[in-house]
């Protein structure tokens, strides 16, 4: 197979995977349309609020996974598998936020996925920015605010760890900037004192609007 084969080959696998509407078929198995209940999100979080604790973390972990893997396992051109492996981790972040097994509709924001991705790029920076969003979210109860303060951290951490501007820390920073676009609304409720805490262990009980 040549070099342009097995990339495109990986892209497509890659996509597929982040394809996968995780939230969706977890509240599809309880008779419910994540999209209709909580925040409307296909996340990890509105799963959690909706369908419980168990629900939630199981969709975490499937999300998380479906970024890990491609880049992990998938082969890559020896020439370029740096970038081969970044342009995986992007092919299913998009698949993610746009699965084709949606009709290409919004799924989840990215940042289960996108933080698989950096676990099988940078487990250290990874780690970091996973203890930055646990306490800015456990400091605040803000989700939201614990996303986006570890899409900060991370291309910073990527930065020190590596040393140098690589392909890798420019990613982060492009993804960094992605969480914040997908989470511009939340950005809004949060300046506005409206946004929602999350409750660790409670359910939603009753639909409410998605927003």
């Amino acid at each position: 197979m040549t070099d342009a084969a097995l990339l495109a080959a990986g892209l497509a696998a890659s996509y597929a995977a982040g394809s996968i509407p995780t939230a969706y078929l977890a509240g599809k198995a309880k008779g419910v349309d994540l999209r209709k209940h909580g925040s409307g999100n296909l996340g990890a979080t509105n799963a959690w609020r909706v369908l419980g604790w168990r629900v939630g973390l199981a969709v975490y972990a499937v999300d998380t996974l479906k970024g890990f893997l491609p880049v992990f396992l998938l082969p890559r051109p020896v020439a370029h598998a740096e970038l081969a492996a970044i342009a995986y981790g992007v092919a299913a972040i998009v698949g993610h936020v746009r699965p084709v097994f949606l009709g290409f509709q919004k799924g989840g924001k990215g940042v289960a996925t996108a933080g698989g991705v950096f676990l099988a790029l940078a487990p250290l920076p990874f780690v970091i920015a996973l203890g930055v969003f646990l306490g800015v979210f456990l400091a605040t109860g803000y989700v939201s605010a614990g996303s986006l303060s570890a899409a900060v951290a991370l291309p910073f951490a990527l930065f020190v760890y590596v040393g140098r501007p690589s392909p890798t820390v420019i990613l982060a920073l492009l993804v960094a900037l992605f969480v914040f676009w997908t989470h511009r609304a939340n950005i809004g409720r949060l300046r506005r004192g409206e946004e929602s805490r999350f409750r660790i262990g409670r359910r939603a009980t009753s639909e409410g609007t998605p927003r």
